[in-house]
C-alpha cells in the first residue's frame, strides 16, 4: 500500500497548482482524505480534510483560495490551490485512512501518509 502525491512545483504569487495523491496497491476501502502542510520550522499542520461522504473541512488560511476533492474510483485525493501566496510555501503531504493489504498479504487499517510534495511561491 502506497500514497503518492505530485503536483507540487514552483509558481509565482496569485498562480495555482494542484496536488494529487493516489492510493496503489492492494486497497480495498479508503475512508478520511486530507492534506497537510509543514512550513520550514513549524509543526505541520492540516489544510483541508474530506470525509468518504464528500464532508470537507478547511483550515482558515485555505478557505476560499483551496479546493479538496476526491476521485474514488481511482483512489485519489485533490488539493487545487488558487491565489497562492509566499506564505503558502511548506512541503505538502496527503494523509488517508485506508484498509489494503499488503505484499505479504498482511491487512493494514490506519492512516498512510504520503512523501511530501514541495510548493514554493515565490513573490
Amino acid at each position: 500500500v502506497q500514497l503518492q502525491a505530485s503536483g507540487g512545483g514552483l509558481v509565482q504569487a496569485g498562480g495555482s497548482l494542484r496536488l494529487s495523491c493516489a492510493a496503489s496497491g492492494s486497497v480495498f476501502r479508503v475512508d478520511d482524505m486530507a492534506w497537510y502542510r509543514q512550513i520550514p520550522g513549524l509543526q505541520r499542520e492540516l489544510v483541508a480534510s474530506i470525509t468518504a461522504r464528500d464532508s470537507r473541512n478547511y483550515a482558515n488560511f485555505a478557505k476560499g483560495r483551496f479546493t479538496i476533492s476526491r476521485d474514488n474510483a481511482k483512489k485519489t485525493v485533490y488539493l487545487q490551490m488558487n491565489s497562492l501566496k509566499p506564505e503558502d510555501t511548506a512541503v505538502y503531504y496527503c494523509n488517508v485512512y485506508l484498509s489494503g493489504y499488503t505484499a505479504t498479504g498482511e491487512m493494514v487499517v490506519g492512516e498512510h501518509w504520503g512523501q511530501g510534495t514541495l510548493v514554493t511561491v515565490s513573490s
